[in-house]
């Protein structure tokens, strides 16, 4: 036997995209599971309080955890903007004293007074003459540079 006329309306299906979704279950998905196995229970069979009461823990839990989250985040953001303030003190303490340095990688080394500093990717250069230092490779400050030493 053929059945015809039958067809299948799509558009009341979530899309496969919506349906999939995310892996993480955050907290207003799972205040929503929750409100909706309430609405849902059986009424000849509730839930039990015990159960209802470790959902409630759980949600609590993971609001706590995602509000610890957030906090060290902030914390993170806070140590890297203290390294930076950190570097350009250091550095601007340095200007107009003669600095040394050694590249371990190349193996250089030079001095000079340092004239300026700037900050570059997270790092703070020391400007000595023509050549920008990168302030970690300096191993020796001397005092101020006297107009003898300078000419």
């Amino acid at each position: 036997m053929e059945l015809t006329g039958l067809t299948t309306d799509t558009s009341t299906f979530p899309s496969t995209e919506a349906a999939q979704g995310s892996n993480e279950l955050g907290k207003d998905a799972f205040m929503e599971l929750l409100v909706s196995q309430m609405k849902h229970q059986d009424p000849l069979d509730p839930q039990s309080n015990d159960q209802f009461i470790a959902q409630l823990a759980s949600f609590s839990s993971l609001e706590q955890m995602e509000n610890m989250n957030d906090n060290l985040l902030t914390m993170a953001l806070l140590q890297d903007n203290n390294a930076l303030m950190s570097q350009l003190t250091t550095g601007s303490s340095l200007i107009g004293k003669e600095v040394q340095w050694s590249d371990p990688l190349t193996g250089s080394t030079g001095s000079g007074v340092v004239d300026k500093i700037k900050v570059q990717d997270g790092l703070s250069y020391l400007t000595v003459g023509a050549e920008e230092v990168p302030l970690q490779i300096v191993t020796e400050v001397a005092g101020a540079a006297t107009d003898s030493e300078e000419n």
